[in-house]
């Protein structure tokens, strides 16, 4: 990851503050960073600009879990990863996130999990605008509208995102798309 910083908004959400507080000084060189230490604060820095929620699990006043579903009932879309000393339970299979993670972290380890967050986030973007050309496609073909120029440039505009797809897949290769933050609780 460079040293330049992106549009990219990261809420590190942990009832520790100093915990928090690295975790800006870890990630702002190179993301615009908001901290909370707690489920209704994080709740109420949350807002349509933040791509990324590193959220503790287990905090005094709400659990990580219920800031989630709070966030997901408000139609907020943001990659989560549960950033945790909880070791994981079958009790994780239902929860909405995008990856769980065993504190301690590094620095290195915090700014690779943003980083494939952030990848997954434009992957899933230009899928789903691939699959909405795919669809338009094939409903012109069972029309039999297809000797138009507009055809034409909706095939055009599908080999294009199917390039952005590919490209977005190259860079999340399986290593990166599931890589594991080191370190666990004892």
């Amino acid at each position: 990851m460079s040293d330049e910083t992106t549009d990219a908004t990261v809420l590190a959400v942990d009832d520790e503050p100093d915990l928090a507080e690295l975790y800006r000084v870890y990630l702002e060189s190179a993301y615009d960073v908001r901290i909370a230490t707690g489920g209704e604060p994080a709740l109420d820095q949350m807002d349509e600009s933040v791509d990324v929620v590193l959220l503790d699990r287990r905090m005094p006043d709400m659990s990580g879990h219920e800031v989630l579903s709070a966030m997901r009932e408000a139609g907020y879309d943001a990659r989560v990863a549960m950033l945790t000393a909880v070791e994981p339970d079958v009790d994780i299979v239902d929860m909405p996130f995008d990856d769980y993670k065993t504190k301690p972290v590094t620095k290195e380890d915090l700014l690779t999990l943003v980083e494939v967050l952030l990848h997954r986030a434009e992957f899933d973007e230009h899928s789903q605008a691939f699959f909405a050309l795919a669809s338009k496609k094939a409903a012109l073909e069972a029309a039999g509208t297809t000797s138009n120029e507009e055809y034409e440039e909706l095939v055009e505009r599908m080999e294009s995102v199917r390039d952005r797809v590919d490209d977005t897949l190259d860079r999340l290769s399986a290593r990166d798309a599931f890589v594991e933050v080191p370190g666990s609780v004892p």
